[in-house]
């Protein structure tokens, strides 16, 4: 790994990675809410910054990570490797995070759902899209959404929406989703139910 060619991470760790949680956690206590991350670092290739934040804030040397493989070049995982700590795994199975391309085959094969003792120890996949709006309207209910939210991720696939519904069934197991576009992220907890 050389270092001096590495994209940079967080220019003030601590307050960084701490107003970047704030972003993240609001995001999960209001699904389907839009979040603009403030000043989120660049990073590598094509990973969004929201992604980058993300990774940048949650992951570490305990939470194996697994990329998609449009995603899965040398300089993200050299910036990932020196910034976050994160191992990087082979095996979808093995991974507490994923970073998956929108255009990917079925994105949620393979993934860790977790147990009826254990449902913390599914995994958290972060979907890079092209835009959070945009796309065909869908309905969110359940946990942190007061009543309803209307959201429009723009470049899922058709067969998207019954496989997270097929997800969600599983219930207090199953993945979790944060969509990732540019400097913005909304997240998807398996709590939540969706109406394509």
């Amino acid at each position: 790994m050389t270092t001096n060619l590495l994209a940079p991470g967080l220019a003030d760790p601590p307050h960084d990675a701490q107003r970047l949680f704030r972003g993240v956690l609001e995001a999960f206590s209001h699904p389907g809410r839009i979040i603009e991350l403030r000043d989120p670092p660049a990073g590598p290739g094509t990973l969004s910054p929201a992604a980058v934040a993300f990774l940048l804030t949650l992951a570490d040397r305990e939470t194996p990570l697994w990329l998609d493989a449009g995603l899965d070049k040398p300089d993200v995982r050299d910036f990932l490797r020196f910034h976050a700590g994160a191992p990087l795994v082979p095996a979808r199975g093995a991974a507490t995070f994923a970073v998956i391309l929108s255009s990917s085959g079925d994105p949620f094969a393979g993934f860790a759902i977790g147990t009826d003792t254990y449902p913390d120890r599914a995994a958290t996949l972060v979907i890079e899209v092209p835009s959070l709006e945009g796309g065909p309207a869908c309905t969110w209910r359940g946990p942190g959404i007061d009543g309803e939210a209307r959201v429009a991720i723009e470049g899922l696939g058709a067969d998207f929406w019954p496989a997270w519904a097929a997800n969600h069934a599983l219930f207090p197991c199953g993945v979790d989703l944060v969509f990732a576009a540019g400097s913005r992220l909304v997240a998807l907890p398996r709590s939540v139910a969706v109406e394509a």
